[in-house]
């Protein structure tokens, strides 16, 4: 049963997109520094939290200076059950969203950068405004997911997703409620450096797509180190370039058929195009509906 387990998750992993391979990431590191917990709190409860803190970043500056990966490996630990489960829901919803319009390739370096400028501005914060007593360790990817919430936000703001209860809300006025809710809890919070690193994220979100606007694409670094790492995953057989989805206004998405006509396929690419550069809101009515349709066949 374990080995048919390691299969299918080691099969999903190769062959499922970039949010696919980060959950699975993070769920890995999550389940196994859980079984460490099991086998450690009993016996010794304190070096569970020292081997978690290896992989944390910290307000202490010396900590992070010797712990130079930490900056990188603090995005991927989580401690709690509703922390990963709401990180990971977020990436799920919005990654879909911002991955179908501009590119899986995109999805790991928002990740990276907004996890990344979510943990400085948690340890400058909290080393210069003094909210925090004594040392303390930042874990988690809500700077990660955060950016990827504004990214979604800033490509689709008229995106219309389904809620329970609500309804159909456009995306614009989910990430804002969520952007507002953050900044209300800095005060009173037990976890305002938390709150920091959230919107440290999410200016990382709005700032990679503005780049991107502008013809600069921040993220090539990293897409250099992913392209390497998928090669040796994938072994020697050559990588197929994915094909471009296409848009679906009612909140879906579908690779583009085969026999689609090649006028139609060039047109829906051009306007796929004008999406990540200027955003959805920059088509016109009749690029609107033209993507639409094609859609829906």
């Amino acid at each position: 049963m374990f080995q048919s387990i390691i299969q299918d998750v080691r099969n999903e992993f190769q062959k499922g997109n970039m949010i696919t391979r980060l959950i699975f990431i993070n769920l890995f590191v999550y389940i196994a520094l859980n079984l460490l917990y099991v086998f450690l709190h009993g016996a010794a409860p304190g070096l569970y939290d020292s081997i978690r803190n290896v992989f944390a970043l910290s307000n202490d500056w010396m900590h992070n200076l010797t712990h130079p990966w930490a900056w990188i490996t603090h995005m991927f630990v989580h401690d709690g059950f509703w922390h990963i489960l709401w990180n990971m829901l977020f990436l799920y919803w919005f990654g879909r969203i911002v991955g179908d319009l501009i590119g899986d390739h995109h999805m790991l370096p928002i990740y990276i950068y907004g996890g990344l400028l979510g943990g400085i501005a948690f340890v400058l914060s909290a080393t210069t405004l003094g909210y925090i007593s004594g040392t303390s360790y930042a874990i988690g990817a809500s700077g990660a997911t955060m950016a990827i919430v504004l990214a979604a936000g800033v490509i689709a703001p008229d995106y219309m997703m389904r809620l329970l209860i609500i309804g159909s809300v456009k995306l614009k006025y989910i990430v804002l409620a969520i952007l507002l809710l953050d900044i209300f809890r800095l005060a009173g919070s037990t976890n305002v450096g938390g709150h920091v690193a959230h919107l440290g994220g999410a200016a990382m979100g709005w700032f990679y797509i503005y780049a991107l606007r502008s013809g600069v694409e921040i993220g090539k670094p990293v897409m250099k180190v992913q392209n390497m790492v998928l090669a040796i995953l994938e072994g020697p057989q050559k990588r197929q370039k994915s094909k471009a989805r296409v848009f679906d206004m009612r909140g879906e998405t579908r690779q583009p058929k085969s026999g689609r006509d090649a006028d139609v396929q060039e047109t829906v690419d051009a306007i796929l195009d004008k999406i990540s550069q200027k955003g959805y809101d920059s088509l016109s009515e009749e690029e609107k509906e033209f993507l639409y349709q094609a859609s829906k066949k």
